[in-house]
């Protein structure tokens, strides 16, 4: 009698889920006490704020984690092998690839709200919240402006996404929606995140309130250098940590 085929194993995008940031894992790093995963952006963000916990369990968390947490390779490689349907066109993807695929897929942004094209110039933000366009300006107005937005980004203020009430604080926008929005689930972008200088203003947020209570309880310009990008500031963070007594 022929041996009977193993049971294929079904996965989803449930199963490759950060639950911080609520998308596809982006660089899946794992907590050596709990073995809980998430992106390395979101579990090093997440740390600034709970300090020695996993912020999924409230676990510890080791000095040298959170500087330098372990990659999940085995979940990494898994995402570049295994392929899910996407949760609005039905066609399969890489899990690796799925972030990628719903910057293109017109049937998620139609669905969550995101501009079916994503423009290619750079995206800034003014004081107000606002996005603007810089790819008409020469270098000296982009100097200008850059120098505007450091000057603002000491004291932002923000719209609403959820109801376009604007002039918020990050903490006033924080305490207008846990006040007003704390039930109310709609797909959004965070104007917090896009005014960060590694902001993907694509980036979609499920659950508006729950994001900013776990992601913008601090000013980033109070913890990091807002003209550095994220991987030197990382660097720097690997390179501080060797200096520290573990």
């Amino acid at each position: 009698a022929m041996a009977e085929e193993p049971a294929t194993i079904c996965f989803n995008e449930e199963d490759f889920y950060c639950p911080v940031c609520q998308e596809v894992f982006k660089t899946p790093v794992r907590t050596v006490t709990c073995q809980h995963v998430f992106c390395r952006k979101c579990f090093l963000t997440a740390i600034r704020e709970s300090g020695t916990h996993c912020p999924l369990c409230r676990g510890t968390v080791t000095k040298k984690e959170r500087s330098c947490p372990k990659r999940a390779l085995d979940v990494e490689n898994n995402m570049k092998k295994l392929s899910g349907c996407c949760r609005c066109c039905e066609k399969q993807v890489r899990f690796s690839r799925m972030r990628h695929h719903y910057k293109t897929c017109k049937k998620y942004q139609d669905e969550y709200g995101v501009p079916s094209v994503i423009p290619n110039f750079q995206i800034s933000q003014d004081s107000t919240g606002n996005r603007s366009d810089t790819s008409t300006f020469d270098n000296g107005e982009m100097a200008n402006l850059q120098t505007l937005q450091r000057d603002a980004s000491a004291h932002p203020t923000f719209k609403c996404p959820l109801c376009q009430e604007t002039n918020f604080t990050r903490q006033h926008l924080l305490d207008h929606c846990n006040n007003r929005h704390l039930y109310q689930i709609v797909p959004v972008i965070c104007p917090i995140c896009v005014s960060l200088p590694w902001a993907d203003p694509s980036q979609v947020t499920r659950n508006l309130v729950s994001h900013l209570n776990l992601r913008h309880q601090f000013d980033y310009g109070e913890f990091v250098n807002l003209q550095l990008d994220e991987e030197t500031q990382y660097q720097n963070a690997v390179e501080e940590s060797c200096h520290v007594n573990i």
